[in-house]
């Protein structure tokens, strides 16, 4: 994509930038403080005419955990992020305390589009400037955006103390990047307009040894691009005692990331208080104050939107002008069509939105020909802000020498400054949609994939967002949508994409969607569904042909997703037909799963076990018997999966409230006189907790009957567990196969003691593979393979083994296949063989 045309502040940035001051005395403590007086007045402005100190909401942030996959020999340590159920989510601030714990040093904050991440990061860096966060002496806030530039033109000194947002400049920079560099620890950077996680993982690559070298010894050599300073920075190059804030977007691989990061955050959306805190702050008038709210508790859908504090900012702006309650908004289209409609403006800035999205900036530079009209109406309805920038002559133009030194470097000072009055598409969301609606990307864009065959590159979340929008402008009023293409052939043109959008939808493979492409598909049905008639047709014919088991597992599912497929299944129950729905790993809230499980096309229902026990109880407690019942009916969980030591811990539980045949202890329900049945009804029990269990160093599976199959599966998690001391694996039916899967294992082990493998089906295949990694394990001291099948053959190779094992105490390996003479000639070479404990 074509870069920026400046370094500036970052890209998208509703803030004005203040005149650059400079500080001609060269004295740390001065900059300090007159960086946080900068930082904060210019992180004060929200954009939008909002300010932090009177419309700011405070973000809910809560502590996400990680898991260890090792899924193979080569990725035992890979880590994912683990979805976590809503009982299990714990509020916390950036930089709390670790009472005693190892220090954190790189935090990663993420956060879907219009969650607020940049507006946290806002405030984090206000409270800095107010003294509250007395553990850094230098905050930075460095932009993603800026990674398209590629001139090898910066410095350290220069990304730090020139081109990062929210600071001044300073002439004179020896000292103050000496201090900087002597004390890393006092700093803290920020990286924030990273698109997702995979922009960090790239950036995480190694570098060319040279470049390596010369990044470590070169603070102000303007030799370097951007992408390599962030390189160095996030490796650990230069500042290694630094503290890192990454902000990104949940999307993408990042197992390089997951293993550096040390505290993964994630800012969640508003709750009902917020929406309503939010709304006071935003609305001024008392009486449409109430309106908006009346508004909102009358519309469920617009009410769960608000969950999003960037979709909550434009349903507010819609509802501050109804003066009809009956002519509020139902779907996120109406939402958005009501704030983007400016008809004759509206073709304009939607193609200002698809040329500045594919060039990854919010800016309107002076490359672009906008009409007096509509930059008046977009100031106007707020899809424009104006704002003033600084442009660094000296870093942007490689022909002006001035300002450089003799050497070569550059510097930075008033005479490289020049302010510049741009407008920027105000609303991050709004500049997604509006780019979605632009003519050729309309047409050209909608698309559907169907089947589950082969690798589909995963979709950015704003085009998953923004189809959705373009799918429901399909089916709006024709006469409301000549500003996409003011052509008498319209009408034509919207039937033709109708009709093909819905014959395709018809003719999928329903069986074989992915869960996020099932959503999808509610999304697209639900948001016709209120302006045409043929929409709720295809509903009907979907949940038809739809197979019983639905499952949305391991997709993150917001309050708005759980109406709407609330909506489409209330359509089954017109139809009678019933599901079975799975919402494991989706980090459902409680309160939207009291909405789904009442619904009658919902024949069983599985997700996290505390959610499901913290619903009984409040319904209980709230004497909703009716959806009790139906709650403790339909709850399913055979086959049970556990992968974290906590799902024992909710299973426990769970098996508690049967045995004791009551929800809580001082009261008695006659819906658990029988026990519960998803507990009486658990056939299937499968533990995969090894990956997580890396501290691990007894492991106890005797008389499991895993065979060959479990001891593959068994070997694959092992090589995660590297601080195990005894393994017992006796009575296990393992064969030659099994065994051979192991020994490719076990040399992974480093602290291996005791190894026990008596009474299984081992041959002399199976011996061999053993004997031949027996040297390789040098912790090992007993080892147990007695009363398996192995001959004279399978015993001598591991004698002849045990031989350069001077560390081995004792190899008991009797069995009857083997003759009585080789075994006592072999007992007799070597007294550790034995036959008896």
């Amino acid at each position: 994509a074509p870069a920026p045309a400046q370094p500036t502040s970052p890209s998208g940035s509703k803030s004005d930038v203040f005149p650059v001051s400079t500080c001609p005395q060269v004295n740390v403590k001065s900059y300090i403080q007159e960086t946080k007086a900068y930082m904060s007045r210019a992180c004060e402005d929200m954009g939008d005419g909002l300010t932090l100190s009177s419309n700011y909401v405070d973000s809910k942030v809560i502590q996400r955990d990680t898991i260890r996959t090792g899924r193979n020999n080569n990725k035992s340590l890979d880590k994912e992020l683990n979805v976590m159920g809503d009982m299990d989510r714990r509020k916390c601030t950036i930089f709390e305390q670790n009472h005693g714990g190892r220090s954190k040093s790189c935090h990663l904050l993420v956060g879907k589009a219009g969650m607020g991440k940049t507006t946290c990061i806002k405030k984090l860096c206000r409270d800095w400037s107010m003294d509250c966060l007395p553990q850094f002496d230098f905050v930075f806030l460095l932009d993603g955006r800026f990674l398209t530039i590629t001139e090898p033109k910066y410095s350290l000194e220069t990304l730090l103390l020139h081109l990062s947002s929210f600071a001044p400049s300073c002439s004179n920079s020896d000292e103050i990047l000496s201090q900087i560099v002597t004390s890393p620890k006092r700093v803290l950077i920020i990286c924030d307009g990273f698109e997702d996680l995979r922009e960090f993982e790239l950036l995480l690559q190694p570098l060319e040894k040279d470049v390596a070298t010369s990044l470590q010894k070169e603070r102000k050599c303007n030799t370097f691009t951007i992408r390599q300073l962030y390189s160095a920075i996030l490796q650990r190059l230069v500042l290694p005692g630094c503290s890192l804030l990454l902000s990104s977007r949940p999307r993408g691989s990042a197992s390089q990331l997951l293993r550096k990061v040390d505290n993964f955050l994630e800012i969640t959306g508003f709750s009902p208080s917020d929406v309503e805190m939010y709304v006071t702050k935003l609305v001024p008038d008392p009486e449409v104050q109430k309106s908006t709210m009346k508004c909102l508790q009358n519309c469920d859908y617009l009410n769960l939107l608000c969950w999003n504090p960037g979709i909550c900012q434009l349903v507010c702006t819609v509802l501050e002008r109804q003066t009809d309650l009956d002519e509020v908004p139902r779907t996120l289209t109406e939402i958005c069509f009501q704030v983007l409609q400016e008809n004759g403006l509206m073709s304009e800035l939607s193609y200002l939105a698809w040329e500045t999205v594919k060039m990854n900036t919010s800016i309107i530079t002076s490359e672009f020909s906008v009409s007096g009209q509509t930059r008046a109406a977009g100031l106007k309805t707020g899809l424009l802000n104006s704002l003033t920038r600084v442009r660094r002559k000296s870093l942007s133009n490689p022909e002006n020498n001035e300002g450089k030194t003799d050497d070569g470097s550059q510097t930075t000072d008033d005479k490289d400054m020049e302010m510049e009055d741009v407008e920027n598409l105000g609303h991050e969301i709004l500049q997604l949609l509006l780019f979605r609606s632009y003519s050729s990307a309309f047409v050209k864009t909608l698309s559907f994939q169907s089947g589950s065959k082969g690798r589909r590159r995963q979709q950015r979340e704003e085009f998953e967002l923004t189809q959705r929008f373009a799918v429901g402008l399909l089916f709006q009023n024709q006469d409301d949508l000549l500003w996409l293409q003011p052509t008498n052939n319209l009408n034509s043109t919207m039937v033709m994409k109708q009709n093909a959008l819905i014959k395709h939808l018809k003719h999928l493979q329903f069986g074989h969607l992915r869960p996020s492409q099932i959503l999808d598909l509610y999304y697209f049905v639900y948001e016709g569904s209120f302006t045409h008639c043929r929409s709720s047709k295809l509903a009907k014919h979907i949940l038809k042909n739809f197979p019983e088991r639905l499952t949305f597992n391991g997709v993150p599912l917001c309050p708005a997703d759980i109406h709407v497929i609330k909506n489409f299944m209330q359509h089954g129950g017109d139809e009678e037909r019933r599901f079975s729905l799975d919402l494991q790993n989706c980090g459902i809230q409680v309160s939207g799963l009291k909405s789904l499980v009442g619904l009658d096309a919902i024949r069983t229902y599985r997700t996290c076990i505390v959610d499901v026990i913290f619903m009984w109880e409040e319904l209980e407690q709230q004497k909703e018997e009716s959806l009790l019942r139906d709650a403790v009916s339909k709850f399913n969980i055979d086959p049970f999966k556990a992968t974290q030591v906590s799902h024992i811990e909710h299973l426990m539980k769970l098996v508690g409230i049967h045995t004791n045949k009551r929800l809580s202890e001082c009261q008695m329900n006659s819906i658990f006189a029988e026990g519960v049945p998803a507990v009486k009804h658990l056939y299937k029990l499968e533990l995969e907790l090894l990956p997580g269990l890396h501290n691990l160093q007894h492991l106890d599976l005797e008389n499991n009957k895993i065979g060959d199959d479990g001891a593959q599966h068994l070997a694959k998690a092992l090589v995660s567990l590297s601080s195990l001391e005894t393994l017992n694996l006796s009575q296990n039916t393992i064969g030659d196969t099994g065994a051979q899967s192991l020994s490719a294992t076990l040399t992974n082990l480093p602290r291996l003691d005791r190894l026990s493998l008596h009474s299984n089906v081992i041959c002399d295949q199976g011996a061999n593979s053993l004997a031949a990694v027996l040297r390789h394990m040098s912790a090992l001291t007993e080892l147990d393979i007695r009363y398996n099948r192995l001959t004279d053959i399978g015993a001598h190779s591991l004698g002849s083994s045990l031989k350069e094992c001077h560390h081995m105490k004792s190899l008991r390996m009797w069995s009857q296949c083997i003759p009585y003479g080789v075994f006592e000639r072999l007992q007799q070479q070597d007294p550790r063989i034995m036959d008896t404990f």
